[in-house]
């Protein structure tokens, strides 16, 4: 048995709702305390079959949040009832005069290395990978769709496994312009910085080689102003990227499947049906 085998085999899976659940798996270097959860479809795989994964992204101002909040347990469990391997994880959170940017958008490429360096023991098809996240983990989400090695934002381990994403569903996230006023993930003020900060708004990175993404967002979202995803719907238009806006009437800022008598599991699971199972 492998070590990695091992790892996972002394992770103790719990049962919930047809799905297989393993908590607290390390996917970081040794001395890091972030982890992740892993959904698995109940039924094991096939001979031979390679399941599609999808990396869950919490939310929580880049400060707080964590994995197994209620919309990443029902995100996460919807998705291995589909046939997913979904991975939500912890990721490097920020506190005050300790800025966390951008190790915390390279713990979620760090979380896509994890599954490409493990497809084999979670019959993951490295091929076939996407994110989701909402409110700041969306942004991080939309990053990681929109970056790779040209952008300066990737770990400087395992480099030779890409962090490159097939497909990503940002939600009600900020990412259409750098950010209004100081916050505590960034080493500099704005007015000290002010390219720092413009950088870390995926509308900047964005062009037409970048996979397909759903944008979600209410029209209600009091935190992130729907227009955010509409200018990210704008500039992926411009530059050819496929995509698709859904906007929900009355919705407010965080929200999972559900909301305002509204059952995005379908919408949601079928762009990734589309753009990571095979045809």
């Amino acid at each position: 048995m492998t070590p990695t085998i091992l790892l996972l085999a002394l992770v103790a899976p719990a049962w919930a709702d047809d799905v297989q659940v393993r908590h607290d798996v390390p996917y970081l270097d040794a001395g890091r305390e972030e982890t992740a959860d892993l959904y698995l479809p109940a039924e094991g795989p096939k001979a031979g079959e390679r399941r599609p994964a999808v990396v869950i992204i919490h939310g929580g101002g880049w400060t707080g949040g964590e994995k197994r909040a209620r919309r990443e347990i029902e995100i996460g469990t919807t998705l291995a009832k589909h046939g997913y391997v979904a991975m939500s994880i912890d990721y490097v959170l920020a506190k005050p005069g300790k800025p966390t940017w951008p190790e915390n958008l390279k713990d979620c490429k760090r979380a896509v290395r994890w599954l490409r360096k493990h497809a084999d023991e979670l019959h993951v098809d490295p091929d076939r990978i996407g994110a989701i996240g909402g409110s700041a983990g969306g942004h991080l989400t939309a990053m990681l769709a929109v970056t790779g090695p040209d952008d300066g934002f990737e770990p400087a381990e395992d480099v030779g496994i890409s962090t490159r994403i097939r497909a990503a569903v940002p939600m009600y996230a900020h990412m259409a312009a750098g950010f209004e006023g100081d916050h505590p993930m960034f080493a500099s003020r704005l007015k000290d910085d002010p390219e720092l900060y413009r950088l870390a708004a995926p509308i900047a990175h964005v062009t037409k080689d970048d996979p397909p993404m759903l944008l979600l967002h209410g029209t209600a979202d009091a935190t992130t102003p729907v227009d955010h995803s509409r200018r990210l719907a704008a500039r992926l238009e411009e530059v050819g990227v496929p995509h698709k806006l859904e906007i929900i009437e009355g919705a407010p800022h965080s929200f999972a499947l559900h909301t305002k008598g509204r059952d995005l599991t379908g919408l949601v699971v079928g762009f990734f049906d589309e753009h990571l199972k095979p045809r």
